[in-house]
Formats: structure tokens, sequence, C-alpha cells
């Protein structure tokens, strides 16, 4: 029987953002009796005494204050009232507590000014909405702030940008504790696109220039169906009938990722599907455009933090414990 992914602890503050705040309650809170495995346990706890207001003038009652943080497994600080306002000293003496226990910390957009002024962030990367990725930089040199990406994972800490990303890295931490199958279901709950990379960009700050005769995303569709061919560059251009610097170009500007990576991220994510139906690394690495078995457990080693066969021991349908994380 696998066991619960642990009890997750969402933060509450008077001025809360509530779509971020929402996020975390629809993905770790509503009860899922579609799965086998269990489910986490969730709590809000009140950053700030009284009544608590949320955006759009709500009241909302919590399950208690801070002190739940010392049972958290995981802590998602959902936004912030204002990138400007002090973070209450109590707040920052629980996080960093709770980190040191193990906890893991995840911010959403503004939120992640509060892990900032932890300190838990330095000489570590993080994002955050990218209007304010500058801002960030300037008031914490120490932290390695990429503008360009959804989400960023350092394992026990994790960052998102703006607010429609806090659904992706959440859906990373259900892939992370439940497996790919699960957070897929969950994304399908929500009648929304596949989870994104974390690598992704943002934004696009250009539009792209449709090709004469196929854009990116019919690319995309295209790639999907041929994982297990690996197609080349030169096949790729010739899809849209550009050259290999035009595709790189514009593959670059719709995605964030170079054709080679955002390849090889669909092609784990499949892996990582199939794994958990069967042992077959051999059938598995075929169907998903390696070269061999050997070749996917080196990347699975290398981006997924596990070898297929730890992978599927931990994730698979008849897998019989789930407490490792997957660090992605």
């Amino acid at each position: 029987m696998q066991r619960s992914p642990g009890l997750v602890v969402t933060l509450a503050y008077d001025g809360l953002c509530t779509f971020e705040f929402a996020i975390a309650v629809e993905i770790f809170a509503l009860p899922r009796p579609e799965f086998e495995c269990p489910w986490y346990q969730h709590a809000v706890a009140a950053v700030d005494q009284g009544p608590l207001r949320a955006a759009g003038g709500l009241l909302f009652q919590v399950d208690g204050d801070l002190r739940l943080l010392e049972q958290a497994d995981t802590v998602v600080i959902p936004g912030w009232r204002d990138r400007t306002a002090p973070i209450p000293p109590a707040l920052i003496s629980a996080l960093r507590a709770a980190h040191a226990r193990g906890a893991r910390i995840v911010s959403i957009c503004s939120g992640v000014f509060v892990l900032a002024a932890s300190g838990l962030l330095d000489g570590l990367r993080a994002t955050t909405h990218w209007r304010y990725c500058a801002e960030l930089q300037a008031r914490y040199p120490l932290i390695a702030v990429d503008p360009h990406v959804l989400y960023v994972d350092n394992g026990q800490l994790l960052c998102s940008a703006g607010s429609a990303a806090g659904i992706d890295v959440c859906l990373h931490l259900v892939a992370r504790d439940c497996g790919q199958a699960v957070a897929n279901r969950v994304g399908q709950r929500l009648v929304m696109a596949p989870q994104r990379s974390g690598g992704q960009a943002q934004f696009i700050e250009q539009p792209v220039r449709r090709s004469s005769r196929r854009d990116i995303a019919a690319l995309l569709q295209w790639l999907q169906t041929r994982l297990a061919q690996a197609p080349s560059l030169a096949e790729m251009a010739a899809f849209l009938s550009v050259s290999q610097r035009t595709l790189l170009r514009r593959f670059q500007q719709a995605t964030g990722m170079s054709p080679k990576s955002w390849l090889l991220q669909e092609q784990l994510r499949q892996a990582r599907q199939m794994l958990e139906h069967t042992a077959d690394t051999q059938h598995v690495a075929q169907a998903c455009g390696f070269a061999s078995s050997e070749s996917l457990r080196s990347a699975f080693r290398q981006h997924v933090g596990l070898s297929p066969r730890q992978y599927r021991q931990q994730f698979g349908q008849n897998s019989a414990s789930g407490g490792q994380s997957v660090i992605l």
C-alpha cells in the first residue's frame, strides 16, 4: 500500500491572493476517490490574527496558526499581499524551522518574496512573474533569478512564475509524489492541457511568424506522434520548410527550449508513464526514442534522479511504497 504523500499546509493572510490560494486547495485538498493511492492531507494556516480577507472581499476561516507548519510535509505560499509589504518575523522563523526538519516549501508568483526574505533561496535558482524578476534580483542578489522559466525545482524549495504556472508546479509535485500518470489525471480533471515543463518560457516576447506551410504548434503535434523515431533537426526543419537555423530560432521563441531539449523532455515524460505500467525497459526505450535501455537509464539518472527500475518500484501500479521524491 502506497503511503500518503503527507500534509500540505497552505498559508493564508489578510489580503490573500485568491487565485493562487485556490490552486493549492484544488490540487491538494479535494478528495480523489478515483485514485487507489492515498491522497494528501491539507490544512490552512493563518499568518495573521483576526478576520482574514481575500481578494474580492471574501472572508474565510482557517484550520490553525503557524504552528501547523511544525507538522507539514509541504508548505505552499500562495502569493503575497504586496511585494513591498514586510514579512512577519514569526512567518520567517516558521518557514526556516519547517525547512530545517525537511519540509518542502513551494511559492507561487509573488510568494517568492516571502521565501527570499527567509534567506533559504540564497545561492539557488528561483523565478517569479516576469514583471517582478528584476526587482527580486535587485533586492536579493544572492539568488540566481531566472525570468525565462515557468518554475524551478531545487528539491526541497520550489517556486513558480505567474499565477497559472502555480498549477504547473503543483502538478509537478503530484508527479514527484504519485507518478506522472496520476498528475496527468488530476490535470484532466482540471480540464487543462498536460502539465508544462518548468523549462518552458513564461511568455513569447515576439509573435512567432508562421512558416509558409506549417507553424511551430503543428511541429510539436507532429513530434508528439514520433517520439520513438526521435526526428533529427534536419527532419524538423524539412517539416516546416525552413533552414535549421530558422527552426532553432523559432523553436526557442515559441517554447523557450531547443528542439533537442524539448524532445528529450517529452521522451522522458512518455517513458515515465510507460514505466508505471511495465518493467520492460528495452521496450520502453524503443517506444520512446532511446537508442538502448542503457541510454534510457543514463537519461533517467541525469534528469529524473532515479534509475528506471527505481522509478518503476516507486510509481508502478504494484508499487508497495512511495516515499522517495523524484528530483527533476
